[in-house]
């Protein structure tokens, strides 16, 4: 129990001179990275309760944005840490975009999907 309690507190001694260190500037980053994070990872609860819901493996648009606002975030904050893995990790935010912009234009297009239009009734 002594091996525990030694660890614990050398690593509450890390995190606060860790933390102690940070100009105010870096925790509003920090917060800024944290909330992406937090949206980059809600997206797939989104998509998980979605596709729980339907039955079926779906893809909602909220998934698209909460993509591309977490990544943008993550995006911002790697920039601000020059963590250059970061910054490439978050490529996908162009394809969240592209994807944000098909839902977009679908909204404004008539469908020229056959899948998309539901088929007539006989009595039609």
């Amino acid at each position: 129990m002594d091996f525990i309690a030694s660890h614990m507190s050398l690593l509450m001694a890390k995190i606060a001179g860790w933390w102690g260190g940070m100009t105010s500037l870096d925790r509003v980053w920090l917060g800024i990275g944290m909330f992406g994070q937090l949206m980059f990872t809600g997206r797939w609860f989104v998509q998980w309760i979605a596709t729980e819901r339907a039955r079926r493996s779906i893809v909602p648009a909220a998934f698209w944005y909460f993509s591309f606002i977490g990544g943008l975030l993550v995006l911002a904050y790697g920039v601000y840490r020059a963590d250059p893995v970061i910054i490439l990790g978050q490529f996908g935010v162009f394809i969240y975009a592209r994807n944000i912009y098909f839902l977009l234009r679908s909204r404004t297009e008539p469908s020229t999907d056959p899948a998309a239009t539901p088929p007539k009734l006989a009595a039609e």
